[in-house]
């Protein structure tokens, strides 16, 4: 009985003195932690259950059971809890104490924590005690791929500085070098800092994408429907850093399909100025065309009118007549668009499967556009203006967009030759 009343005893004073521990971690109270330490009262490497809502504490394996809510709390050790509130003190004093540096216990070491919030300073600290600078968290990421964000900056360039490797591939089923997780996040000055510490700029991740495609089809943030300055930015710096501007991922997809898929006509411009060839086709056969045509309907802060002008006037293969009804389809509410295509051609005939593809409201919406268009689209050839613009055009192919500025013509001709929508078809 005496035996089982110790034990209680004991068992109640630890569970004080692990209270004590992690109270005095979370407020920073160093002195009690190395009071506590140096009464061998505890175990410096003592795992707690804390609260972890953002997930940085924790790190899981893909493909393997991960609850569809979000975990609330997660195991931790002191470095851990010391690295995610930035207390340099306590993180001190624990590791005078012999803490385990590169211990993960819910799979990420206190490395991967300090560079996921941005903390140099607890970063710096880590690695002098001995922190690995190449270990992979449970999901395969090693402490560049947790550098997301440019508060992040300076610990890359502690990590790099101390010896990790630009190029390393995280440890999972995506192999991305720190360029491409910088580029898929927006981070111009990561990506100025990888390339001159050697990052290679057509790295390829197992999907076959370079940095340029990461950028290409992150530069629009899907949930606002908004274009990402910082990901143009990208794009231009690694074209400068001469990045293969036509590579294909394992569905044959180039950097201008993913811009195309985006409707973001700057980013098309850019790649199109750089070489980016117009007619590449994707495993489905599709060209970048084909790819504004899918979505001109779900992008609303897009241009359309401004990417098909971009590619026909780069040499793109216009849209097969008998099919142009989808067009219509695609473009009813972006007559501008439509006129665009549509001026393309020589002279294309209207089937009875235009004016279904294109609801009665829009029609009244735009009548005058709509008159103009199933009149022009008629028996009765085009204009001469019209047959002389395309004779030009022919003879220009996929020179248009640097042969027309440089005639000897009016600017407004210079425009018509160009595509330049101007509201009605004639």
């Amino acid at each position: 009985a005496n035996g089982t009343l110790a034990q209680q005893r004991l068992s109640a004073t630890a569970k004080l003195m692990k209270k004590a521990f992690l109270e005095a971690l979370k407020s920073n109270d160093y002195k009690t932690l190395e009071d506590l330490l140096k009464q061998k009262q505890i175990d410096v490497d003592m795992v707690f259950e804390v609260e972890d809502e953002n997930l940085i504490l924790a790190s899981y394996k893909q493909g393997y059971w991960l609850p569809s809510y979000k975990l609330k709390s997660s195991w931790a050790t002191g470095l851990h809890i010391s690295a995610l509130y930035g207390y340099l003190e306590s993180l001190m004093v624990l590791l005078d104490h012999k803490a385990a540096v590169n211990y993960k216990p819910n799979g990420k070491a206190a490395i991967h924590v300090a560079c996921d919030v941005a903390n140099v300073e607890c970063l710096t600290i880590l690695c002098n005690h001995g922190a690995n600078v190449n270990c992979f968290s449970l999901s395969g990421h090693a402490p560049l791929h947790f550098c997301t964000t440019k508060a992040s900056v300076p610990c890359a360039q502690q990590l790099i500085w101390r010896g990790a490797n630009v190029n390393i591939t995280t440890n999972n089923q995506d192999e991305e070098t720190p360029l491409h997780t910088a580029a898929r996040f927006g981070v111009p000055e990561l990506v100025a800092f990888y390339v001159d510490q050697g990052a290679n700029v057509d790295a390829v991740n197992a999907h076959m994408e370079t940095p340029l495609a990461s950028a290409a089809y992150w530069a629009l943030r899907f949930k606002e429907q908004v274009y990402s300055l910082e990901h143009h930015l990208i794009c231009r710096m690694l074209l400068d850093y001469k990045a293969e501007v036509n590579t294909r991922d394992e569905d044959f997809k180039s950097p201008l399909h993913k811009a195309a898929w985006n409707c973001d006509h700057v980013l098309m411009h850019v790649l199109l100025e750089a070489g980016a060839e117009a007619n590449l086709m994707d495993i489905n056969g599709c060209a970048p065309i084909q790819y504004v045509l899918k979505v001109t309907s779900v992008r609303p802060a897009a241009q359309p009118e401004i990417c098909y002008q971009l590619l026909l006037n780069h040499g793109a293969a216009r849209i097969y007549p008998p099919q142009f009804h989808k067009v219509l389809q695609a473009c009813h509410s972006h007559p501008k668009a439509i006129e665009v295509v549509i001026n393309s051609y020589e002279h294309i005939k209207s089937t009875s499967r235009w004016r279904g593809a294109i609801p009665d409201d829009v029609f009244e919406r735009h009548r005058d556009f709509y008159d103009s268009l199933f009149t022009v689209c008629s028996n009765s050839p085009r204009s001469l203006l019209h047959l002389s613009r395309c004779a030009i055009r022919r003879i220009l192919f996929k020179r248009c967009h640097k042969g027309v500025p440089s005639l000897s013509i009016p600017p407004p001709l210079k425009k018509y030759l160009l595509l330049e929508p101007e509201g009605i078809i004639y």
